[in-house]
C-alpha cells in the first residue's frame, strides 16, 4: 500500500567509518533531483577516528524532504537508521513516538552494548515499545547481496550503507537510477567496488519490496517552485561560488588566503578548484600570513578574502585592524563554531558576533554581514565584496557551520541579472595637477580613493600608524587623531544597506521576532506554526549588523514586545537594547545545534500570551 505524505525528516545514523555522510547525502540529492524541497543537516564528530562502537564515534546525516518550502532540517524524526547500539543510543530521543526506526541486529553484540552504555539489548527489552521497530540482520543482507563479488568482511562493511540506502530509498518511492550513475562514475576504476555496491544497492532495495517487513510505503510529491535551473548547494559551495561570482562582477583576480581549520576549509578545497577562472588560492602556515597575504592582494588591486573560524578569527584581528587603518578592502569569512578556544569543533554556533564588532584595539569599526541559509551565502559573498570594493574596508562575512555543511535547492542566477561592482581605481592625481593624497575622502561617502601600486602620479605609504587626514602621512596631533577616530566611524555609518523588512501579514501582532543569521530557519518555521494557529505574530531578520539598517530604530519602538533566539547568550539581544532602549528578550539554546521549532514556537505562544494579558 501506498500513502502520500507532505514532509519527511530521515536521520542516518552509525559510526564515523559506516558511511553515513555519503549514504545521507545521496539520499538528498536524489531527493532534490526529484524535485522535492529539502534541508540537510550532517552532524559528524570532530575526532578523526573516536574508538570504535563509541557513542562518542556516532556520525549521523539528517534529510528534511517535503512537498512544500521548507526552511529546517525538521526538529522529530520520521526515520531513524541506527546502524550500531551507539547510534541509537545518541539518536533515539530525536525520533517522535511511532516513527520507523531501523537497526542492524547483528551489530547488537554484548561487546557493542556494553561500548555504547547498554545494560540490556534494546531490541528485545521492551524499551522500544513505542517506535516502528524494523529490526533487520542488514549485515546478512548486505553479505547475501555481494556473495558473487568475493569481497573480504571488512569490504563487505563498506557496502552495508548503500543495503540502507537503498530499503530507505524504496520506502520513500526514490528512484536508484541517480545514485547508481554516481557508483558508476565514483569507482570507475574499480569495477568490484563498483558492482558490489550497486549490488548492496539494488539488494536494500529488493528487500524492501519482496518482504512484508513494512506495511506502508510512502510518496512525496515534487515541490512547487519557480521555473529555473537548479542545483543542491552547500553553505561554502554557495560562498565559492558567490566569490567567484562578485571577482567577476569587479574586474579584480580573486585571491583567498586561508590556514585549514573546521569547518572553513571546504572554502579552500571548492576555490582550489577553479584556477581556470582566475582564483588564486594559498594555504598559508597559519591564520595571521593567510591574512596578511589576502591584505597583500587587495593593496596589489586583487579582491583579497581569507576564511577561518573562531579560533582563527580571534588571530587574524591585528592584521583586519591594519587593514581598518589603511582602508583597504578585504572579505574575512568566519565560519562559527561552538567555543570557547577548541571548543566543539563540528557543532555551529552564532558567537562570534561581539568578536566580529569589538575584538580588535582601538576604535575599530567594521561592517558584518550575515547568512541566514546554505543558498543565501551566495549573496552573502556578493554583498560582503560590494561593501569591501565599493567602500575601501574590510568586511566580516558570518556563516556557521550548521550553514557550510548543510545543503538547499539553489536557483542558479543569470550573472548578467546580478549588479556590477565598481572598484574605481584612482587613475589621476587628486591635488592639484600632480599631487595625490591617499586619505582624501569622496565628502558623501567618506570613501578613500584606492590606487594600485605602480600608477604613475599615484605613489603613497600606507601602514599601520595613524594617518594625517587627507595626506595619510604620519601624525601624532592628538586632534588629528580624534577626528580620524570619528572619521573611520562615520565611514562606516554612512554605508547604504537595505532598510529591514516588517513582515506581519495581520498587521495586529503584539510581539516580533527578531533574528540573524542561521537562526531564520528556526525563526521561520516556529511563525509559521504560530500563524497557522491563527495567532498574530512579527518576524524582522538582520542581514546586516554593521551598520544596522536605518529604518531599524523605529521599527523596534512600536511598542511590541521584542523576542531575540539565538544560539548564544543574547549577543544581538544586547546590541538592541543598549543601542534602541527597547526591552529586547533572549531567548536561546547553546547546545551546538540549530534552534528547535517546537521549543521556539512554545516558548513564542507563551509569549503571545504576556502580552496579551500586558495589553
Amino acid at each position: 500500500m501506498s500513502q502520500q505524505v507532505s514532509r519527511v525528516v530521515v536521520r542516518f545514523a552509525g559510526d564515523s567509518g559506516d558511511g553515513m555522510q555519503l549514504t545521507g547525502g545521496r539520499f538528498g540529492a536524489d531527493a532534490a533531483r526529484q524535485g522535492n524541497d529539502i534541508v540537510t543537516l550532517p552532524d559528524y564528530p570532530a575526532e578523526i577516528r573516536a574508538p570504535q562502537g563509541s557513542t562518542a564515534g556516532v556520525s549521523s546525516f539528517q534529510v528534511h524532504f517535503a512537498d512544500r518550502d521548507i526552511v529546517t532540517p525538521g526538529d522529530d524524526l520520521d526515520v531513524l537508521v541506527a546502524m550500531n547500539p551507539a547510534a541509537l543510543k545518541v539518536h533515539l530521543r530525536s525520533l517522535r513516538k511511532g516513527g520507523v526506526l531501523i537497526t542492524d541486529t547483528a551489530e547488537f553484540t554484548r561487546r557493542n552494548l556494553n561500548h555504547a552504555g547498554y545494560a540490556s539489548n534494546p531490541l528485545t527489552d521492551g524499551s522500544l515499545e513505542g517506535w516502528q521497530l524494523v529490526d533487520l540482520d542488514l549485515t546478512s543482507i548486505t553479505t547475501d547481496a555481494v556473495a558473487d563479488f568475493g569481497l573480504n568482511r571488512k569490504a563487505i562493511a563498506r557496502t552495508r550503507n548503500m543495503v540502507a540506502l537503498g530499503l530507505v530509498s524504496w520506502l520513500y518511492s526514490r528512484d536508484l537510477s541517480p545514485t547508481r550513475q554516481w557508483l558508476q562514475e565514483r569507482f570507475a576504476g574499480d569495477a568490484t567496488v563498483r558492482d558490489a555496491n550497486l549490488a548492496a544497492l539494488q539488494g536494500g532495495w529488493n528487500y524492501g519490496e519482496n518482504t512484508e517487513t513494512f506495511a506502508v510505503r510512502y510518496e512525496v510529491a515534487p515541490a512547487a517552485q519557480p521555473p529555473g535551473r537548479y542545483r543542491q548547494v552547500s553553505g561554502n559551495q554557495a560562498l565559492a561560488l558567490g566569490l567567484i561570482s562578485a571577482s567577476h562582477l569587479s574586474g579584480l583576480p580573486l585571491f583567498l588566503g586561508a590556514y585549514p581549520i573546521t569547518p572553513a576549509s571546504d572554502l579552500l578545497h571548492e576555490l582550489a578548484k577553479r584556477k581556470a577562472l582566475g582564483v588564486h588560492t594559498f594555504q598559508a602556515e597559519d591564520e595571521i600570513a593567510a591574512v596578511g597575504a589576502a591584505l597583500g592582494a587587495s593593496f596589489g588591486g586583487a579582491l583579497g578574502v581569507c576564511s577561518t573560524s573562531g579560533p582563527g578569527f580571534a588571530l587574524k584581528q591585528e592584521m583586519i585592524n591594519l587593514a581598518v587603518m589603511t582602508e583597504l578592502p578585504l572579505v574575512v569569512i568566519d565560519v562559527q563554531r561552538a567555543g570557547p578556544s577548541t571548543g566543539m569543533p563540528t557543532k555551529m554556533e552564532q558567537s562570534d558576533l561581539l568578536q566580529s564588532l569589538y575584538g580588535r584595539n582601538g576604535e575599530s569599526p567594521v561592517p558584518v554581514v550575515a547568512a541566514k541559509s546554505p543558498s543565501d551565502c551566495f549573496d552573502a559573498a556578493i554583498e560582503a565584496s560590494r561593501i569591501a570594493i565599493s567602500h575601501r574596508t574590510p568586511v566580516v562575512l558570518l556563516s556557521d557551520a550548521y550553514l557550510a555543511n548543510g545543503s538547499e535547492p539553489w536557483l542558479i542566477p543569470q550573472i548578467a541579472d546580478l549588479p556590477g561592482i565598481d572598484p574605481r581605481f584612482a587613475t589621476e592625481p587628486n591635488v592639484g595637477e600632480d599631487g595625490f593624497a591617499p586619505y582624501q575622502r569622496d565628502p558623501g561617502t567618506l570613501d578613500r580613493p584606492w590606487a594600485i601600486p605602480g600608477t604613475p602620479g599615484l605613489e603613497h605609504r600606507l601602514g599601520g600608524l595613524e594617518k594625517k587626514d587627507g595626506s595619510g602621512n604620519i601624525s601624532y596631533d592628538p586632534d588629528n587623531h580624534d577626528l580620524m577616530v570619528r572619521l573611520r566611524a562615520e565611514h562606516i555609518d554612512r554605508i547604504k544597506v537595505p532598510d529591514a523588512v516588517w513582515d506581519d501579514p495581520s498587521d495586529a501582532a503584539r510581539v516580533v521576532v527578531v533574528g540573524w543569521g542561521s537562526s531564520w530557519g528556526s525563526i521561520t518555521a516556529a511563525v509559521r506554526r504560530v500563524r497557522q494557529l491563527g495567532l498574530p505574530i512579527a518576524q524582522l531578520h538582520l542581514h546586516h549588523l554593521n551598520p544596522l539598517p536605518a529604518n531599524l530604530g523605529e521599527l523596534l519602538t512600536r511598542g511590541h514586545r521584542v523576542i531575540v533566539p539565538e544560539v548564544n547568550l543574547g549577543q544581538l539581544t544586547m546590541l538592541l537594547r543598549a543601542k534602541y532602549l527597547v526591552d529586547a528578550r533572549c531567548w536561546s539554546r547553546v547546545r551546538g545545534m540549530p534552534l528547535s521549532v517546537t521549543e521556539l514556537t512554545e516558548h513564542l505562544l507563551f509569549e503571545i500570551e504576556e502580552a496579551e494579558r500586558d495589553q
